[in-house]
This record gives C-alpha cells, sequence and structure tokens, in this order.
C-alpha cells in the first residue's frame, strides 16, 4: 500500500507538475504577455506624465520669472512716473509763485504811481488853490491899503527896489 501511495503521490505530483507548465506556459502565451504589454504602456504613459509635468513646471517658473520682471519694471515706471509728477508739481508751483510775484510787484508798482499822480494831482490843486487864496487876499490888502495915492506910490518903489535884474 505504501507503494501504492508512493506511486499515487509520484503521478499526483508528476500531474500537478505537468499542469503546473502549462499552466505557466498558458499564462504566458495569454496572459503575461498582455499584462506586460498594459504595464510597459502604464509606464509608458507615467514618463510622459512625469515629462509633461517638468514641462508644464518649468514653463510656469519661466512664465513666473517673466512675471516678476514685469512686475519689476511696472515698479521701476510707476516710480519713474511719480517722480516725474512730483517734479513737474514742484515746477508748476514754482512758475506759479514766479508769476505771482511778479504779477504782485507789477501792482505795487502800478499803486506806488497811481499813489504818485494821484499825490501830484493834489499838489498841483492844493497850489492852485494856495495861489487863489493867496491873490483874493493880496487884492483884498492892497484895496484896503492902496486907497490913497501916496501909499501906491510908495509900495510900488518898494517893490521896484527888492525886484533884483536878472
Amino acid at each position: 500500500m505504501e507503494k501504492l501511495i508512493n506511486e499515487f503521490s509520484f503521478g499526483l505530483f508528476f500531474w500537478q507538475l505537468l499542469i503546473f507548465i502549462g499552466l505557466i506556459l498558458t499564462l504566458k502565451k495569454f496572459a503575461w504577455k498582455p499584462i506586460l504589454d498594459t504595464l510597459n504602456e502604464r509606464e509608458k504613459s507615467i514618463k510622459e506624465s512625469l515629462e509633461s509635468a517638468q514641462k508644464a513646471k518649468d514653463e510656469f517658473s519661466k512664465i513666473k520669472a517673466d512675471n516678476e520682471k514685469i512686475l519689476s519694471d511696472a515698479k521701476k515706471e510707476r516710480d519713474l512716473i511719480i517722480s516725474d509728477a512730483k517734479k513737474t508739481g514742484r515746477e508748476i508751483i514754482e512758475d506759479a509763485k514766479n508769476v505771482s510775484k511778479l504779477e504782485s510787484e507789477k501792482i505795487i508798482e502800478n499803486a506806488r504811481e497811481s499813489i504818485i499822480q494821484e499825490k501830484d494831482l493834489i499838489l498841483k490843486d492844493l497850489k492852485s488853490q494856495v495861489v487863489d487864496l493867496s491873490v483874493e487876499i493880496a487884492s483884498k490888502i492892497l484895496k484896503k491899503e492902496l486907497n490913497e495915492n501916496q501909499k501906491q506910490v510908495d509900495y510900488t518903489q518898494k517893490l521896484i527896489d527888492e525886484i533884483e535884474i536878472k
């Protein structure tokens, strides 16, 4: 019996080995090749995805660097524009100050001239009034004093003596 069991075990082992080898050959032909092809395609797809991701990352880095450069240039241009605007503002203020100073000097000069003219007119008018008053007073005094002939002759002689010949 033992012999039978040994033969049976050996036969069973042989058949199991034969089935296993057949299974391996069948799997190799029908299953492993498609599985390996699928794995190779998947590996290729993953590599392409990684390469694409790396390209996108590189492109993003390039775009980011370009954006930073553009931002830096824009800040420089903004600072330049602000500086120019401040300079222009100062120049406009300075020009306005100069113009207002010149205009105020003109106004003051015109006022001085006007005052001088008014003063001259007032002085002329005052002189004219003084002359008129003096003539009127002199005429009244002379009428009173020169009623008599002898007084007129004496007074005329006195005036002649006072006048110097030029």
